[in-house]
């Protein structure tokens, strides 16, 4: 399989297959949204977007970064998604870099969004492609958590699973997990850090693709739903 590892700018072309990633915490916080039983997950343009699909379907669940803010119910954590029953509902969610990667490559035959929490399926997803594109959304692309995680990936997917403590400490030391733990980034919930660091806590992987005008994350794989 050949890989590629490219920022969001760099991309120049929609790849055939591409793998957006995003461990703090845009992907871990969808990953834990399907766990918590959401139905699918609308990736939103802006702010605004995400605003006004909420006003339109009052009964979907809309999240951002940051802090609480008016017309949104959640913010863009594991730790506080976990605990909050989403059985059949439908996420809105905008992020800083990671919904901003997928809709870059929505064009793609195939976009899987994925963290270390759906590792392991996003490497058997990927069996028998011949090109992959891992697009790392954090920092420009040179977010350390955001690129070891798709090179474990990437590793895992053409051969046996590689040790993944190198990859985890990697990931560990970056500085996106430095500024969740010292609560530079708002809405942050204590237990975010070590939710990202969880490998394959969940057994699907995750796909965009279009779905009347939207673009629609849903689990993906024998083991989704």
């Amino acid at each position: 399989m050949e890989t590629s590892f490219l920022a969001i700018g760099e991309l120049t072309a929609t790849p055939p297959v591409a793998v957006v990633v995003d461990v703090m915490r845009a992907f871990t916080t969808a990953a834990w949204a399907f766990g918590q039983g959401a139905e699918r997950i609308v990736l939103a343009e802006s702010l605004d977007a995400a605003l006004e699909l909420k006003a339109r379907h009052p009964e979907w669940i809309a999240l951002k970064d940051g802090p609480p803010a008016p017309g949104f119910d959640a913010v863009n954590s594991p730790g506080r998604i976990r605990d909050t029953d989403l059985a059949g509902r439908t996420v809105v969610q905008k992020t800083t870099a990671g919904t901003v990667g997928a809709l870059a490559v929505r064009g793609a035959d195939l976009v899987l969004c994925a963290s270390f929490a759906v590792a392991g399926a996003t490497a058997r997803a990927l069996h028998g492609r011949p090109a992959v594109t891992f697009v790392v959304t954090g920092e420009d692309g040179r977010a350390e958590e955001d690129l070891a995680c798709a090179q474990y990936i990437a590793h895992r997917a053409t051969g046996p699973a590689p040790d993944p403590a190198p990859y985890l400490r990697r990931a560990a030391d970056s500085t996106a997990a430095a500024e969740l733990a010292q609560g530079i980034r708002e809405g942050v919930h204590e237990d975010d850090v070590r939710l990202c660091l969880e490998l394959d806590r969940f057994p699907f992987a995750m796909a965009a693709a279009p779905e009347d005008g939207l673009t629609v994350l849903r689990p993906y794989g024998e083991e989704g739903r």
